[in-house]
């Protein structure tokens, strides 16, 4: 059975350099993100092209993600963070050139959301599954936390620093600020070597789809893991849709206006921020699901504050929002840390993009569903009933053994080996 080796010598600072310059990247795509959403609103005024824009940008996370996390386990995954780091900045090259001339369409902006979205999906598990070879295992709860903080950053800083560069500078300089950055994370991952699991002679040999089957066997022989996931998927299906009905609740509900909205994305923002701070420094509780199925808890009695709100206590929809913003890093950075520690290293990338496209399907069919649904039963009435649903799943979850256990990987890890595939690892020296 495959274990994580112990990372080298100096780890922290391997990580973080590439940690950090892999945030600015980030921050650079979300506010280029927020500029192309802007321009796409101006120019069109159409809420049909903001939904294909966004369909655009989930669906090749679903259809590509599992098989480009099966290539991730086959390829080295420095390589492949270079690679996909790389595209996004060629693609953005393109649209900065198409702006400077006055050359650019609408399906010019949908091509290229379908560029970043393809290599984001062998990006995230190439550096998912980095993480646990890089990260001792007792701070891999912490890097969740950190890594939700910095989400939170994101929500704060991004739109505000994005609609102030659309606002003083021209398209194609917006998009230069999103090259630079791609460069700032390209560097670290040129210089520095990631520790990449070892595959023998007769994996080596195996296909593609082989390898793809051999992840989902993984997962269906591991009835504990798989439950977590399932839970996960359900979570999205039960948020997504509610975090897009926060301008109905605000308007519709509560009669407020735009300044209304954008105080309680930053408050959501402000709370993700200071949960993630708090996880990052605490570490969460001893057993790692006991830390997510509390957040679950509080996200599930923030959603419930929100839908129970009268029109006359907006307050409550505040403290709601940051409830949830407060408790999501709780939720999810120890579940990062539980995947990372405990599935088989060689198996990180197709478990992670299989787990990454069924929680994107449960947020694409709920979200088709939750519309018709709000209409007819209130959009508080669904906040309430998401809240009350997110309750019953996390006390359901804290009743199963398999879930509280799945951590213990000595117990509950299912050997790789149970399907002939033979696997081992290799730690690649400090810098």
């Amino acid at each position: 059975m495959s274990t994580l080796p112990p990372p080298a010598k100096g780890w922290a600072r391997r990580f973080f350099t590439i940690w950090t310059g892999q945030a600015f990247s980030l921050f650079g795509s979300s506010l280029v993100q927020f500029a192309l959403v802007w321009w796409l609103t101006a120019k069109t005024g159409s809420a049909t092209v903001l939904a294909i824009g966004t369909l655009i940008a989930m669906i090749p996370q679903v259809l590509v993600g599992p098989l480009a996390g099966t290539l991730v386990d086959r390829w080295n995954r420095r390589v492949v963070m270079i690679v996909a780091d790389t595209f996004v900045a060629a693609a953005t090259t393109v649209l900065l050139l198409l702006f400077f001339y006055d050359q650019t369409q609408i399906w010019h902006i949908y091509l290229i959301m379908l560029v970043r979205s393809v290599a984001g999906a062998f990006h995230y598990p190439a550096m998912a599954s980095s993480t646990s070879l890089m990260v001792p295992q007792k701070h891999l709860s912490r890097v969740g936390g950190l890594n939700e903080a910095l989400r939170g950053l994101m929500n704060i800083a991004a739109p505000p620093v994005g609609a102030l560069a659309v606002l003083v500078m021209p398209m194609h300089w917006v998009l230069a600020i999103d090259l630079i950055t791609a460069v700032i994370a390209v560097i670290p991952l040129l210089l520095l070597n990631i520790p990449q699991p070892e595959r023998t002679t007769a994996v080596q040999k195996t296909s593609v789809m082989g390898d793809f089957r051999e992840g989902l066997r993984y997962l269906r022989n591991w009835r504990g893991m798989l439950m977590v996931i399932l839970m996960a998927a359900a979570l999205n299906a039960l948020l997504t849709p509610a975090s897009a009905m926060n301008p109905l609740i605000v308007t519709k509900h509560f009669g407020r206006g735009p300044g209304e909205l954008a105080g309680l994305e930053s408050i959501f923002g402000i709370g993700v921020l200071i949960g993630g701070i708090l996880i990052g420094v605490w570490g969460g509780f001893k057993r790692k699901m006991l830390t997510s199925l509390s957040g679950i808890l509080g996200i599930g009695a923030g959603s419930l504050m929100i839908g129970l709100a009268p029109t006359s206590a907006f307050w409550m929809a505040i403290v709601g929002n940051f409830m949830i913003g407060f408790f999501l890093p709780m939720a999810n950075g120890p579940l990062s840390a539980v995947f990372q520690t405990v599935i088989a290293p060689e198996m990180q990338g197709r478990v992670m993009s299989l787990l990454s496209a069924i929680a994107l399907s449960a947020s694409l069919i709920s979200l088709a569903i939750a519309g018709p649904l709000a209409d007819v039963i209130g959009v508080t009435t669904f906040f309430a009933l998401a809240g009350v649903a997110c309750i019953v799943l996390g006390l359901l979850a804290s009743t199963s053994s398999e879930m509280l256990n799945v951590e213990n990987h000595g117990k509950n890890h299912p050997d790789p080996t149970d399907s002939g595939v033979m696997m081992s690892t290799s730690e690649v020296s400090a810098d």
